[in-house]
């Protein structure tokens, strides 16, 4: 910073050199003066970070924003076209410190909105009197099972390089989608610069995620500190730091679950069992009769698929895949998720993690097991899989082996994004948009 120094100098002839020193020592001290002052720690009661997701339970929503200071933590919302703000929702703050060695503070805030008209848009801001954020908008979770969502879908976008972000802002805008899942692999790296590396990117994604619910689950990118990060900044269904839950929507019931227990065992061991029994009995219970009748449809989503045909030497380029067979060096030997879900009849499994994006046929085992010759995709007698994970990122796209197996149908290094529409209870639709070319697969 310049400073100028003008003063007003009236004096006799004979006192002009004395002035002038003086006035010399005045502009110095005057020049240091941004220095002498102490400085005073601004105040951050400004919401910021502003993102929705879904609670679970029909007629809900969490809004979910960060302050650098405490403050209460207040939404108020009503019905576009009523009367703005009628409603209010009272909700709490946790303290987060990131464990860099600043010690970065935060307060992550949560609100549950509930009684919300299905399918209803309604107008909001989160904050306290301290500070209101901007006002945005969401429509309500239909829940019906006749309902008919459209997702957009991707893993491994960051702060860097964020290839997709702009056109899944601007399809967002437009009211392209009613959820967005993002599986796994966030900001690159949220905990690296004591945390600000995520706040940037929570900050990029509010322009979609203050409008739609966005849905996540843990990848290896936010393995820091124990994930810490990734547990405290969403808010995902359940009580267990967004890591494993599930929830209905439409006839769907989908399922997140964190790959990164079979591979993190620094963390727990004892995650792989928790999260396998929790699978087990949330499939059951899916598959029950009178359940699997009104939601036909079982998705879930996790990081690290099972299979794919990339020359990075990850775990699903390799036969014994940990998420697909399990792991053997362990005591006891920890299960694998690929027999558990052909057991209880998944029917799409969605990943991340390869910075590509492929298709498989319907596969088990290792073997293609397609519906028939000509329409391999109807009534198929194993999971199709899809791994999407060229959103874009600092790390760009990754390659691919020159000869895949048979199960896998197609492949693009481009980058992009998937777009998933559950038309009912017989048919799903699929795409992937590609930002490179503007096209579709």
């Amino acid at each position: 910073m310049i400073w100028s120094c003008f003063c007003l100098l009236l004096c006799a002839h004979r006192d002009i050199q004395a002035a002038v020193r003086m006035l010399s020592a005045a502009c110095l001290l005057l020049g240091f003066a941004p220095f002498l002052v102490h400085g005073v720690p601004p105040i951050w009661t400004q919401p910021e970070q502003v993102h929705l997701s879904y609670a679970g339970v029909p007629g809900s929503m969490v809004v979910t924003w960060t302050t650098f200071n405490k403050t209460e933590s207040t939404v108020e919302y009503g019905l576009l076209g009523g009367r703005m703000f009628k409603l209010i929702a009272k909700g709490s703050s946790a303290l987060f410190v990131d464990s860099g060695k600043e010690k970065r503070k935060m307060f992550i805030h949560r609100v549950t909105l509930i009684g919300l008209k299905p399918a209803a848009t309604h107008v909001y801001h989160c904050g306290s009197d301290e500070g209101w954020s901007d006002v945005f908008s969401f429509t309500a979770l239909n829940d019906s099972s006749s309902f008919s969502p459209r997702f957009a879908l991707y893993g491994d976008l960051g702060n860097e390089n964020p290839q997709s972000l702009s056109r899944l802002q601007k399809d967002t805008q437009m009211g392209m989608y009613d959820v967005i899942l993002h599986i796994g692999d966030f900001a690159y790296d949220m905990h690296e610069d004591n945390a600000r590396i995520g706040d940037e990117f929570m900050r990029q994604i509010q322009s979609i995620a203050a409008y739609v619910p966005y849905m996540t689950c843990p990848g290896n990118h936010e393995s820091a500190y124990n994930f810490s990060n990734y547990r405290s900044r969403f808010s995902m269904p359940g009580q267990t730091e967004s890591l494993w839950y599930s929830w209905d929507l439409g006839s769907a019931h989908i399922i997140s679950f964190s790959t990164e227990v079979y591979f993190y065992l620094e963390f727990g061991l004892e995650l792989i069992f928790k999260q396998y029994e929790w699978l087990k009995k949330d499939l059951e219970e899916a598959n029950r009769p009178e359940n699997r009748a009104v939601r036909p449809w079982i998705i879930t989503m996790g990081h690290r698929p099972m299979y794919c045909s990339d020359d990075d030497q990850d775990d699903c380029t390799k036969f014994h895949s940990f998420v697909r067979l399990g792991r053997n060096d362990t005591k006891p030997p920890a299960p694998g998720l690929e027999d558990l879900f052909y057991r209880y009849g998944v029917d799409l499994e969605l990943w991340a993690h390869e910075h590509t994006y492929e298709r498989l046929w319907p596969v088990y085992g290792d073997k293609v097991y397609n519906g028939s010759a000509d329409q391999p995709y109807v009534n198929p007698k194993a999971p199709v899989h899809i791994i999407t994970g060229s959103a874009g990122c600092r790390e760009r796209t990754d390659r691919f082996q020159p000869n895949p197996k048979a199960w896998s149908a197609f492949r693009s290094t481009d980058y992009g994004y998937s777009r998933m529409h559950i038309i009912n209870a017989s048919h799903i639709y699929l795409e992937q948009v590609s930002d490179d070319q503007v096209s579709r697969y």
